[in-house]
């Protein structure tokens, strides 16, 4: 067997409140839910993008807990890249640059496809690339 598809990916961050600023206003991700001090889960298309404060989730879940989600957690800065076609990647670039969010790198792929970076307020790589950098 192999999996369909991606359902939610996650990263990791250390101010919520930054990143659901960020995630929101900036990137104009949809919030489905939030839990204080925990996380953050956004719609992106299809799938969600779940945004957790790292230390909350290391925590074992209480053994009555009705949810009983492993401790999970990451160090460091995370990556994440957001299918967008050529234009929309120009028109990332535009958006970006008028909310003052520096453009890190930008480069076109020797098999095609170009990808566009920045950095979450959490120092998260966040890329806007073509499809068909994975010949999608």
């Amino acid at each position: 067997m192999t999996p369909s598809a991606i359902l939610e990916s996650a990263l990791y961050v250390t101010d919520l409140a930054e990143a659901e600023t960020f995630y929101t206003d900036i990137l104009g991700l949809i919030l489905l839910g939030k839990v204080e001090g925990r996380h953050l889960f956004f719609r992106c298309g299809p799938g969600v993008l779940l945004i957790f404060n790292a230390e909350a989730t290391k925590i074992p879940p209480a053994p009555d807990a009705k949810l009983k989600v492993p401790p999970h957690g990451a160090v460091g800065d995370g990556h994440l890249c957001f299918a967008a076609t050529a234009a929309e990647i120009d028109a990332w670039k535009a958006h970006l640059q008028a909310r003052k969010i520096a453009i890190e790198s930008e480069f076109e792929w020797p098999q095609g496809g170009r990808s566009l970076y920045i950095r979450d307020p959490s120092g998260n790589s966040i890329e806007f690339a073509e499809p068909r950098i994975w010949g999608l």
